[in-house]
Order: C-alpha cells, then sequence, then structure tokens
C-alpha cells in the first residue's frame, strides 16, 4: 500500500504526484509532525487515503520550514538518530514459526499430490528470533528532498 499525494494546483511537474509506500510516508509525517507540529496538525488524517491534505498556505509555509531543515543538518541529524533507534530495538519472537525453528510448507511431488515439508523457517532462519516489526519502516533524505519540492509546487494537496 502507498499514499498517492495529489497537488491540487501544482506549478509544474513536480507538484502534480507524490507518492511514497507506507513504510517510508509514514516515518516521513512523523518526522514532520514532530519538527512542525502546528503546520502538520492542519492536516486532518496524514496517515490514511481519505483524502486529506494541507491547503496552499500550510503546504508552502511546510515546504520553507523543510527547506530550512534540509539546509540547516535538522533532517540529516533526525535520520540518524532514527535509524539508531531502529538499530537499538531488541530483536524479538519468532512468531512465524512458533518458537520452533522450522515450518510445514505445502508442496506438490513429482506427481503433483500435495504433500507436507519441514523447512527450516524462513523469517528467524531457525535463530527463533526476527528483528522488530518497527525496523520495516524507513526514513529516507532524498524521499524528504522529494517531498519538499513537492510541497513548494503543488498549490496544496491531497492524499489519496
Amino acid at each position: 500500500m502507498g499514499m498517492d499525494v495529489f497537488g491540487i494546483k501544482p506549478k509544474n511537474e513536480q507538484g502534480e504526484y507524490f507518492r511514497a509506500n507506507v513504510w517510508y510516508w509514514h516515518p516521513l509525517w512523523d518526522c514532520l509532525e514532530k519538527l512542525h507540529p502546528s503546520i502538520c496538525s492542519k492536516c486532518e488524517s496524514p496517515h490514511d487515503n481519505s483524502g486529506s491534505g494541507l491547503n496552499a498556505k500550510y503546504s508552502i509555509t511546510l515546504a520553507k520550514l523543510l527547506a530550512k531543515d534540509l539546509e540547516d543538518g535538522t533532517i540529516k541529524a533526525y535520520i540518524e538518530q532514527y535509524k539508531a533507534h531502529m538499530d537499538s530495538l531488541p530483536l524479538e519472537d519468532c512468531k512465524y514459526c512458533d518458537g520452533l525453528g522450522v515450518r510445514v510448507w505445502k508442496e506438490a511431488d513429482a506427481n503433483g499430490q500435495e504433500q507436507s515439508v519441514t523447512k527450516q523457517c524462513n523469517a528467524c532462519e531457525g535463530t527463533l528470533k526476527v528483528s522488530s516489526f518497527a525496523t520495516h519502516y524507513h526514513m529516507d533524505y532524498d524521499l524528504v528532498v522529494e517531498f519538499q519540492q513537492f510541497l513548494q509546487n503543488c498549490g496544496g494537496f491531497e492524499i489519496c
């Protein structure tokens, strides 16, 4: 699933459309909310595809604030802190193999007959531990730059 963000009155191609999958969108918007809560709070439902967004005034204000954050290193520092936090999360018990290190798979034999085959768990690779689910969410500097450019040129936006 992804967040398709459409410019309301785009000035150019950069302001027409922005897309991020959920693994990148949620941390991006969380970052913006932490840095600029007074502006971001104007977007009622930023974490779903219900059509909420910001008008042109708030989009350009957020674009200017984000440009400053990119220029002064705030975004790089935020991303470094975010990645350090993700790296510090403890491993979790593997829920896919029920703590056995193996899973039962259904496969067809040479005659096309279904059979059960026990194989090493592909999630934990037999270690019984997996990375925290939160580590699936990522922050990306280039994506922040792209969103800042979108905000600068979108004339307001809707998340659909």
